[in-house]
């Protein structure tokens, strides 16, 4: 399981306050106001940052960083990812699972091991799964309790029914 999620990207700056304009990597960009502090990811270096403010714009979040008062301090900052650790990660619905949880993991049929989780794919009516499968290449699996039978994220694996039609 992994320890940090990702909950956004830094896209570009917004105005000269030092804002930032961040592309949501959440299902629900709300979440954004609950936030605290956040690990942005710079990829040699990992800076936790306090979130002073947070407004919405179109399909970005704007955040404003506590200290952080004009672009030219943020402007580094572009194209970084924002983590939380999993303790501050918004508590999950019964059968709702994180999409870096899924990822990799092991997926099995009635007549044994079908392939590996490779992606998830969010459709709008349900998610679905893109499974990488020795036998069958890519198969697309709709996240829907006729199809998921059991996700073991413990120890990363997940029971499906094939239902007609989902692999050629």
């Amino acid at each position: 399981m992994e320890q940090f999620l990702q909950v956004g990207a830094i896209t570009s700056t917004h105005g000269i306050r030092g804002e930032v304009k961040v592309f949501p990597t959440t299902d629900d960009p709300a979440r954004f106001k609950k936030l605290k502090k956040v690990i942005l990811d710079m990829g040699k270096r990992q800076i936790e940052m306090e979130i002073q403010s947070v407004r919405f714009f179109k399909q970005f979040v704007i955040v404003k960083f506590k200290g952080i008062d004009n672009i030219n301090d943020v402007e580094q900052y572009k194209g970084g990812a924002l983590f939380v650790n999993r303790e501050d990660a918004v508590r999950l619905e019964e059968n709702e699972y994180y999409i870096a949880d899924l990822i990799g993991m092991d997926v099995f049929t009635q007549e044994g091991h079908f392939g590996v989780v490779k992606d998830v794919m969010e459709t709008g009516a349900n998610e679905v799964y893109i499974i990488d499968s020795d036998a069958h290449g890519e198969v697309l699996v709709p996240a829907i309790r006729q199809c998921i039978e059991e996700v073991d994220v413990e120890n990363g694996k997940m029971q499906i029914r094939l239902l007609e039609g989902l692999i050629g």
